[in-house]
């Protein structure tokens, strides 16, 4: 089979606290896209240095498995500012797989991303947000007991355990000083969703503007307390169940408010929005993951894409390169290569709202 003359870099950092790509799924992504790109190539980013030389390599394309690295020039809103990768990209006129800056901090800031949902008029519980150094009053708050507490700047499941839910302000208090000493980050405080928890991969259409909505249902084993919470410890074990969604009218609510969410954030391309039923059952956003884990048989998202599409996984990796390279495209102002992977591999994706 001829490979398609393009260099892909696959960019990821080797701090814990900064890649959202591990090495295992950096692996299986290579795997793929080596057997049909000529030049598959890794750049570990950990500070500007690397993000200068991978800028030196002049790639095709960034499959981007990171959002930032710190500055060592603070800004006055942060002890330490973000040079964002998808910003020095597009400085440099690389493109990259997935959503800009915009969107990546929104989604990296929990408590924004559900303030910007809901001025777009959709659904998210109400929330609070205690800083590290501030005891939360119940004057302040307005939230009803029982609430949910975990980071308001962590992602996989970090600092969510069987204390997350709270009932009175002892619990509150006690985990979010837990928060803020093993963490260093603020709380987000919600009022607590008893209700049926939701993983939905988005994934644009190759040939419109259209998405794939693909939700699944997660099933997370009953915690100490009868709760059953998605946290660190049962994501790194995967112990969590997954099911198709076949109740269509939920599958039709959920599926809008994730479409919805992911636009309002600003998301382009690919990602995954996560949502749970409250009381009522009605759907309610939780937190948007814009690099999800595309780790294989792991990751909700291929999950996702396999289950609702029979999207395999080297079809997905390719989908979203694909996706990328287009703005290639664009940016050069030159005529489109033959797709030669998709016109020898792959169906494309039929343009649908709601798999």
């Amino acid at each position: 089979m001829r490979k398609v003359n393009k260099h892909i870099e696959i960019v990821r950092s080797s701090k814990g606290s900064l890649s959202s790509m591990s090495q295992k799924s950096r692996d299986s992504i290579s795997v793929v896209l080596s057997k049909h790109y000529a030049r598959v190539g890794t750049t570990i980013v950990d500070d500007l240095s690397d993000l200068k030389a991978l800028v030196a390599l002049q790639p095709d394309l960034v499959f981007l498995g990171m959002k930032f690295i710190p500055s060592d020039v603070p800004s006055a809103s942060s002890r330490t500012s973000k040079i964002w990768i998808t910003d020095y990209l597009d400085e440099h006129g690389i493109v990259y797989t997935g959503s800009r800056q915009p969107a990546h901090e929104l989604e990296l800031n929990k408590s924004l991303a559900k303030q910007r949902v809901l001025e777009a008029g959709l659904d998210t519980s109400p929330f609070w947000v205690i800083k590290q150094n501030q005891l939360p009053i119940s004057s302040h708050m307005g939230l009803t007991f029982p609430l949910f507490v975990k980071p308001a700047d962590r992602g996989a499941g970090m600092g969510i355990d069987s204390d997350s839910v709270v009932h009175n302000y002892p619990q509150l208090r006690s985990k979010a000083r837990s928060i803020a000493d093993e963490l260093q980050s603020d709380s987000l405080l919600e009022e607590y969703l008893p209700g049926r928890e939701f993983s939905v991969a988005i994934l644009k259409n190759e040939q419109s503007s259209e998405f794939s909505v693909m939700p699944i249902e997660l099933i997370a084993p009953p915690n100490k307390h009868g709760d059953r919470i998605l946290g660190k410890h049962v994501k790194s074990a995967d112990t969590e169940r997954f099911c198709a969604v076949t109740d269509q009218i939920i599958k039709t609510k959920v599926s809008d408010l994730a479409l919805s969410v992911f636009q309002a954030l600003g998301a382009r391309d690919y990602g995954r929005i996560d949502i749970r039923l409250n009381r009522n059952g009605t759907p309610q956003f939780l937190e948007a993951n814009l690099i999800p884990s595309l780790l294989r048989r792991f990751g909700n998202f291929p999950k996702a894409c396999l289950l609702n599409l029979g999207l395999d996984y080297e079809s997905m990796i390719l989908h979203i390169v694909r996706l990328g390279l287009s703005r290639q495209l664009l940016l050069n102002e030159t005529m489109p290569e033959p797709n030669i992977i998709g016109n020898l591999l792959l169906p494309e994706l039929i343009p649908v709202s709601v798999a």
